[in-house]
């Protein structure tokens, strides 16, 4: 990080303050093709379970999780924090404690509603894709922040906030060249534990990141079409 970047500190109080934004505005006909390079380029991002063992450039990583970072929050508090997760031994921890959940779950907790609307993905409680993986991203949540003097302030839509930067960390990861899956082990209170996390966070979802594996399957799925999914009015 450059010394001259500017460094985010809480705003809490403070008078609003202006200021300029003045995009250049994009020409209607490159504006079209590039919505339908971008519509085509993410209806080939699909869920991977099974990942090749192989590094993947680091700071792609790094440069996604920057663009998850803008997304919008609630009064742009900006709620959110994420691990990357590259030691080969903590990635073995949080798999096994993983595993550990989900065979409860799979074992009746979920119920079997639940399970019945799993079965055409093919999942089960192993989850090799936490550790074949090269990189995991565990997104944590945070409840509130704390003040100098060690007051608690809350942060309002956490859940939105959140949900919309792991919405943009996937489509930054695809975009990238990088395979993906949300993963979101039930309950996720060890995550805080094995990644020593302050108090203050709560595990969102794990984002095991890497290339597809040779072998590579994915569930024969179809997506909505847009008239499934848009009202226009």
């Amino acid at each position: 990080m450059s010394p001259d970047t500017p460094q985010w500190t809480p705003v809490h109080g403070q008078p609003y303050r202006p200021a300029p934004y003045r995009p250049e505005r994009m020409p209607a006909a490159r504006s079209l093709a590039r919505a339908a390079g971008l519509r085509a380029r993410m209806d080939e991002r699909r869920t991977v379970r099974h990942f090749s063992p192989d590094p993947v450039p680091e700071q792609v990583v790094r440069d996604a999780v920057a663009c998850a970072a803008t997304a919008p929050s609630g009064a742009h508090q900006q709620p959110w924090t994420f691990v990357l997760v590259k030691d080969p031994q903590v990635r073995r921890r949080i798999r096994a404690a993983a595993e550990q959940e989900e065979e409860l779950s799979y074992d009746g907790r979920l119920g079997e509603e639940w399970l019945a609307a799993l079965r055409p993905l093919g999942t089960d409680a192993v989850k090799s894709h936490l550790t074949d993986a090269p990189a995991l991203i565990v997104v944590f949540q945070q409840r509130y922040w704390l003040g100098a003097d060690g007051t608690k302030h809350k942060h309002y839509y956490v859940d939105e906030s959140v949900g919309i930067a792991v919405g943009m960390l996937l489509s930054a990861l695809h975009l990238s060249g990088l395979a993906a899956l949300v993963h979101t082990p039930s309950p996720m209170r060890f995550l805080a534990r094995v990644l020593d996390r302050p108090e203050n966070e709560r595990a969102f979802a794990v984002v095991p990141v890497g290339y597809p594996a040779d072998d590579c399957e994915v569930p024969d799925l179809v997506r909505k079409s847009l008239d499934q999914v848009l009202v226009e009015v």
